[in-house]
């Protein structure tokens, strides 16, 4: 569907954004009427994040739930809707202990570490042609520069908790997301070589014409290894091993409760939402789609990756840490070298025959 920015349709964010100024900022003295935009900017995006990780947490539990024969969540409103909520409700309402030997500080400034990176990433993510909150023309770097914050929360809540069990769990994160971290940074130049931009609203309309995903060979290949890579990185199963609760109690978060615990947990499933949305940007054209708005193709897609992702924790063992360390070093880094490679003499190639 061709949209132009200004339609209701494909952009209903522009006209709230529009109807704010108009009622704040143009009726009351500055800075206070920009302010007051601005918080309600970031009270929408909050709402749009929140609503977006529990329809996830829902959806998950509904999802693996069917694929192990049980019912999922169904007793908290219809279907289980409300289940997510009552989740919320629990945790705000639970105390928060530190451990009495923890270093109270980093420890709770950990969460957050980890959690701010996730939310920032939604600020570049292209939903639709014009539609995101700024479009950098180093998207690409921007995103994996944020990418690598997460793992110093996560080493900070290990090491800050005095509980060998979650330092482990920290010392594995680390070790595996530096591990996975190279690949992926390898990969993401595959779409960035094809596109011939780091703009990640750019690398969505050079799709126009052909999905990078369907760009034989290195296509497929680029998406699998991103896919990959990506689920290592948000340390979700099989990749789950830094809070591997059959090893090590539940890994870095093991002292943590109430809500710097659901902070770890909306992280969790941001990144989730992150990885997917990235996946869809580079590989499945974005926005791109026929006959329905923009943002809804760019949404249905992002949710199809995100069920996948779901599909592989209901389905897969988690590994060994000596399986997921040599997957990385062995098969995921050399892979993507060839791939890369092969992407740019395919690229010379046409661009030689096409004169």
């Amino acid at each position: 569907m061709n949209c132009p920015t200004d339609n209701f349709i494909c952009n209903p964010f522009l006209y709230f954004h529009l109807a704010a100024n108009a009622i704040f900022r143009d009726h009351l003295p500055e800075p206070l009427g920009t302010i007051i935009v601005l918080a309600l900017t970031v009270a929408m995006v909050t709402t749009l994040i929140a609503l977006i990780v529990m329809s996830q947490v829902w959806a998950e539990r509904r999802i693996v739930g069917f694929m192990q024969g049980r019912l999922g969540p169904n007793r908290v409103g219809p279907a289980g809707l409300l289940q997510s909520v009552a989740d919320a409700v629990k945790l705000l309402l639970k105390e928060i202990i530190i451990p009495t030997q923890a270093d109270k500080i980093p420890f709770m400034l950990a969460p957050l570490l980890v959690l701010v990176p996730s939310l920032v990433v939604w600020s570049i993510i292209p939903w639709g042609p014009g539609l995101s909150v700024t479009d950098l023309n180093i998207g690409v770097l921007f995103v994996l520069g944020l990418g690598g914050i997460p793992t110093i929360g996560i080493l900070t809540a290990g090491w800050a908790s005095s509980n060998k069990y979650a330092l482990l769990g920290g010392m594995r994160a680390a070790a595996q997301l530096i591990a996975y971290e190279i690949p992926l940074v390898i990969v993401v130049l595959v779409p960035v070589l094809l596109a011939g931009t780091m703009s990640l609203g750019g690398i969505v309309e050079a799709q126009s014409n052909l999905w990078f995903l369907f760009f034989l060979p290195v296509g497929p290949v680029a998406f699998l290894l991103f896919l990959v890579a990506g689920i290592a990185e948000v340390n979700r199963s099989p990749f789950d091993l830094p809070e591997a609760e059959s090893e090590i109690v539940a890994g870095f978060h093991t002292e943590y409760s109430g809500m710097p615990f659901a902070l770890f947990f909306l992280a969790e499933y941001a990144n989730s939402f992150a990885v997917s949305a990235m996946t869809t940007t580079l590989f499945l054209g974005g926005w791109g789609g026929p006959i329905l708005p923009p943002f809804i193709w760019f949404f249905l897609k992002t949710y199809a990756v995100f069920f996948v992702l779901v599909w592989i924790r209901g389905t897969l063992p988690r590994l060994r840490y000596d399986q997921l360390m040599r997957t990385a070093w062995k098969v995921a880094l050399p892979l993507a070298l060839v791939t890369l490679g092969v992407a740019a003499i395919e690229l010379s190639l046409i661009r030689s025959l096409l004169g």
